[in-house]
């Protein structure tokens, strides 16, 4: 599906469906021009090579089913791989997307295959706000990185949402299945920082490296998304800590409840030594034992060790032991 935006100084933003003259279109001066490709098909893939006569290492990276981030200038277009993240849940983890990006003098051309929210959100924007087109290719690239960014921010505030409940979990009656969702969760947040690190690499050579295509104005908005990709780092950075020191305050507690059951074992054990070395005193069939005789000797044995027995029970509680 292909989706465009054509914007002429003095005319509203054009919206266009499907394939059409964008080579014309794009050849318009002072004009600006955002095609953007969901799941293409080989046909309206043609004219990234028709059309706009695109690189075939770029036309590869666009249908590689792993491609890493990376910017490339080809000197007419530069060619950015960027990944954009989704949080489904503790279970499904993160959905990664891929979006390539072809920016020109006056276009910009967009690939990717998976739907996202943020692309409903610029279309509206685009059809409504005509700044979002007026102000040139390289501010309108700006605009969809700028968004990529910020939905990083709303993957992290369920991340955050998540963390909470298991730092009240792990204070309650934790089990081995708030372990699981431990690691899930650092496992998708050390996912996300990996994500995270090579494209803020990447916005800061936009915004300090001098691409013929991206403007000086352009470049100082680049530097603020840099800014907020590193508060999204530390934040990640941060949460990672909370979730490592939750996993120290399970396997804490895990470990002091192992020492009381231990503990509680070895005093029941304690506890019952006594009557048990009383019942084999009095059970040795020496035919010379005095005890043997006495009209009330079962019952003196009886309290002799419950005498013991409770002896010891006050003796462990003054130890502070029960």
């Amino acid at each position: 599906m292909i989706k465009s935006f054509y914007y002429i100084p003095g005319e509203t933003v054009q919206v266009i469906e499907g394939i059409a003259n964008f080579d014309k279109m794009a050849a318009k001066e002072e004009s600006v021009l955002w095609i953007d490709m969901c799941k293409p098909t080989d046909e309206e893939s043609f004219i990234l090579t028709h059309d706009f006569d695109f690189h075939p290492l770029a036309i590869e990276d666009v249908l590689s089913d792993r491609p890493r981030t990376k910017i490339d200038d080809y000197s007419r277009y530069l060619f950015v791989v960027l990944q954009i993240v989704d949080y489904i849940g503790r279970e499904e983890g993160l959905k990664i997307g891929e979006i390539d990006f072809f920016l020109s003098g006056n276009s910009l051309v967009t690939v990717h295959y998976d739907d996202h929210r943020i692309f409903d959100f610029l279309y509206n924007r685009a059809e409504r706000d005509e700044r979002l087109m007026s102000r040139g290719a390289d501010f309108l690239f700006h605009a969809i990185i700028d968004a990529i960014v910020d939905n990083y921010n709303a993957t992290l505030d369920i991340f955050e949402y998540d963390i909470d409940q298991v730092e009240e979990e792990i204070l309650g009656d934790p089990d081995e299945e708030l372990v699981k969702t431990i690691y899930t969760l650092r496992r998708d947040i050390v996912h996300l920082r990996r994500i995270v690190l090579p494209q803020r690499e990447l916005v800061q050579r936009l915004s300090r490296e001098k691409f013929r295509l991206v403007s000086s104005k352009a470049a100082v908005y680049f530097a603020d998304v840099h800014d907020h990709l590193v508060m999204v780092d530390d934040l990640a950075n941060f949460h990672r800590d909370i979730l490592n020191s939750s996993l120290e305050t399970y396997y804490s507690t895990v470990s002091t409840k192992t020492n009381e059951i231990i503990k509680f074992l070895t005093i029941f054990t304690v506890l019952f030594a006594p009557p048990t070395f009383m019942v084999g005193l009095w059970g040795m069939n020496f035919a010379a034992m005095p005890e043997l005789d006495w009209e009330h000797g079962y019952l003196v044995a009886l309290l002799a060790m419950l005498t013991v027995v409770l002896s010891l029970v006050v003796f462990f509680r003054k130890k502070k032991w029960l």
